[in-house]
């Protein structure tokens, strides 16, 4: 008897497909941790015909595909828990091409950002997005959720560097978006569709990369802070005096937690807020300027102390302090929120949402950090070890509630870098009128008119 994995496999001899227990829990889950994974098989792709070829068995089987890169991402979207077959794009890692003249590296998918911050070193350039998983995240899961990163003050999000996009729809056709062009007002850009759209409308098989000149000599500063007010009115002074590269805030019990792990203290005393910000040193004027505004700073009571690397070895602690925060709060089960709001919002947003979540939910440590130059915050509340992983996700999604209807006060969205997946989409109504989601359920039905490829994942209901 033929089954649909047996007539992918006639189809394709030379496509790689898994179906072991431990591939299927691998390859099936993303680092959200919540769903049960329960993939039909895995497929790992070599070629974007094979791709293609995955995608119209698909069509015709009606098997649901689920595409997957390093699986790093908050929100589900690289789940698989129905019987989808997950489309794995790992094998698909090379560089293709570097274009002196042009400026672009062009990229197979699943190549890890660290190899593409390498590969663009190698020609004396730089790729600029950068975050902390930028060991495990794979460029097509960057474009899925068009990530930014710890340098977007400076340089912006994924979709500003992409030239051009190949892409399989979900109904197989392959398409080659804006080729490299840097005009091109010829209609509709569907690259930029594409860019943030989730592994909904198609799936990323090549992509042609911006690289720009590594950024001038720079210097690291830590700053503790007495309040939350104080933020912005440091980012304000700072970006009114010195070029900024990155401006990024937690707080004390983030800090607790990551020098729990590892990490070492750079700031005598105990202060509820604390900023890493680096910015262009080039020269002795440039250092001046940072320690007059951090002079400023201390006169106005907005920082109340801090330290300024003398090496790369202490930048490196000092990012360590800011980077290393994910990672010590794994033990905890974090649940995680990733939101963002206009800048000038922020300090609003932060007046009254850490108290409302400490009234409503007082026994949940939450532990606060983010992208102050973008309006990006992260928020993680901890799993007590007494409570049952049920009741926790409970609070949790209540909470979440909470959060979603205060940043529609605000004017925020409920995903910053993340994306909407599983975990959000609740709350997608927080964020986008009725109008635009209906627009957004007409695109995701001309570009993939069956429903397969990643069904459950943004609409409650598709």
């Amino acid at each position: 008897m033929t089954t649909p994995l047996t007539d992918l496999a006639r189809r394709l001899p030379g496509l790689r497909l898994l179906t072991d227990a431990g591939d299927l829990e691998h390859y099936g889950r993303d680092w959200t941790r919540r769903w049960t994974p329960a993939p039909l098989a895995i497929a790992l792709p070599a070629t974007i015909e094979e791709v293609q070829g995955i995608m119209r068995w698909a069509n015709e089987h009606h098997v649901a595909v689920v595409p997957s890169g390093g699986r790093t991402g908050l929100s589900g979207g690289a789940v698989a828990a129905n019987g989808e077959l997950v489309l794995s794009l790992a094998r698909m890692n090379r560089v293709l091409g570097f274009d002196a003249v042009d400026r672009t590296l062009t990229v197979q998918p699943g190549i890890a950002l660290e190899a593409v911050h390498t590969a663009a070193r190698e020609h004396g350039l730089i790729y600029p997005v950068d975050f902390a998983s930028r060991g495990s995240c794979s460029i097509g899961g960057n474009i899925a959720t068009n990530a930014g990163g710890i340098r977007v003050i400076r340089y912006g999000n994924t979709r500003e560097w992409i030239a051009g996009l190949k892409v399989v729809a979900g109904n197989g056709e392959l398409l080659e978006l804006n080729r490299g062009l840097v005009k091109n007002s010829s209609g509709y850009d569907f690259r930029h569709l594409l860019i943030g759209s989730e592994g909904t409308l198609g799936i990323v098989v090549e992509a042609t990369l911006k690289l720009t000149n590594p950024p001038p000599s720079s210097q690291v500063m830590l700053l503790a802070l007495p309040d939350l007010g104080a933020l912005t009115q440091v980012f304000a002074a700072f970006r009114a005096k010195l070029s900024l590269q990155a401006f990024e805030f937690f707080t004390d019990v983030a800090l607790k937690h990551v020098l729990a792990n590892g990490a070492q203290r750079a700031i005598d005393g105990e202060h509820p807020y604390y900023v890493v910000t680096e910015f262009d040193a080039v020269d002795e004027a440039s250092q001046e300027r940072a320690l007059e505004v951090f002079g400023h700073c201390v006169e106005k009571g907005w920082v109340s102390d801090g330290v300024v690397a003398q090496s790369e070895a202490q930048a490196a602690a000092l990012w360590r302090l800011r980077e290393g925060i994910t990672e010590s709060l794994v033990p905890y089960k974090p649940y995680k929120n990733d939101v963002s709001l206009r800048i000038g919002e922020v300090p609003a947003f932060l007046r009254v949402m850490p108290a409302r979540l400490a009234q409503e939910y007082p026994q949940l440590e939450v532990v606060w950090y983010g992208h102050i130059g973008d309006g990006n915050l992260h928020i993680n509340v901890l799993k007590p070890a007494d409570m049952a992983d049920a009741d926790f996700i409970a609070q949790c999604e209540r909470a979440t509630k909470l959060l979603a209807a205060t940043l529609k006060e605000h004017g925020g969205s409920i995903s910053a870098e993340h994306g909407i997946g599983l975990v959000k989409r609740p709350y997608l109504e927080s964020t986008r009128s009725a109008a635009e989601i209906a627009l957004m359920r007409g695109v995701r039905k001309v570009f993939d008119p069956n429903g397969i490829l990643n069904p459950g994942k943004v609409f409650v209901d598709v």
